[in-house]
């Protein structure tokens, strides 16, 4: 007979300990790294479903360069982050890189990312600001993403927000959504432009019935309040096939092109397709 081991004492001390540890490490490189200027945006497209060679727009991600040089992946810093002052400087950093190359390339249309927690924070705005004044048809061509644990987290204020920026031409998309768990009478009060759809309901679809079921009723929703629907880490032509069918407006994800550093809008090359 197989008699389990008790977990030792202080394992789970020790455990919080190393996860203490880790986390520490990582906000201590993002600082180096905001400290250094080693943040950068890379680009992924976004395509419509139906013409996939055709580019709806471009996300602007944001990544850090660690002291050895290896490019890190927002997913391993940013909820420990999101909290700190740090993870406000990173929303401006997005912000200021994410419009100077608006500025630069007129016919570029680009979404970045930000956090709820931003909204109040002078700096971000005063950033925001000067870009729209420095080039009129910026607004257009901004979408700003939040995600939808961000927005629950300070509904009225994204509400407010929102109202404020749309009125200047500014669209705005809620991001992972599906993640988490959306107040529904505050979603009816938001009015996000777009659903970008969470890579776990999308991740083999067309194997999973009942993630079949939820898309459809994702874009059953989005479709009851005006929103295009934009699904996220679509990986195989099997999946992009099944999210076309249900109705998706867009698609994202490594099908269609992984995230880059040096864009193709920034060759001379004519023809070249922008968002």
């Amino acid at each position: 007979m197989h008699i389990a081991k008790r977990p030792a004492a202080g394992t789970g001390a020790l455990l919080d300990s190393a996860l203490d540890l880790r986390d520490r490490d990582i906000v201590h490189r993002v600082r180096e790294a905001i400290r250094h200027r080693q943040v950068m945006l890379v680009f992924q497209p976004v395509v419509q479903a139906r013409t996939p060679a055709t580019v709806a727009f471009h996300e602007a991600m944001l990544r850090v360069m660690d002291e050895t040089g290896r490019i890190v992946p927002a997913r391993e810093f940013i909820f420990q982050v999101e909290e700190l002052e740090e993870g406000r400087i990173l929303d401006c950093l997005a912000l200021e890189q994410g419009m100077a190359e608006l500025i630069r390339t007129p016919d570029l249309r680009l979404s970045i990312n930000m956090s709820a927690r931003s909204i109040g924070y002078r700096r971000w705005m005063r950033l925001l600001e000067r870009g729209l004044a420095a080039d009129p048809t910026l607004a257009g061509r901004l979408i700003l993403e939040i995600t939808e644990n961000s927005a629950m987290l300070l509904p009225e204020l994204v509400i407010g927000f929102m109202a404020d920026l749309h009125k200047r031409g500014i669209t705005f998309a809620m991001d992972d959504f599906g993640a988490g768990q959306t107040v529904l009478r505050h979603f009816k009060r938001f009015s996000f432009d777009m659903l970008k759809i969470d890579g776990q309901v999308i991740r083999g679809i067309d194997q999973d019935p009942d993630n079949q079921v939820l898309l459809r009723a994702i874009v059953a929703l989005a479709e009851q309040f005006d929103m295009f629907t934009i699904a996220e880490s679509v990986e195989t032509a099997s999946e992009a096939a099944l999210v076309a069918a249900c109705g998706v407006t867009c698609m994202q994800g490594y099908l269609y092109g992984s995230p880059v550093l040096r864009p193709a809008w920034r060759d001379s090359s004519p023809g070249v397709a922008r968002g």
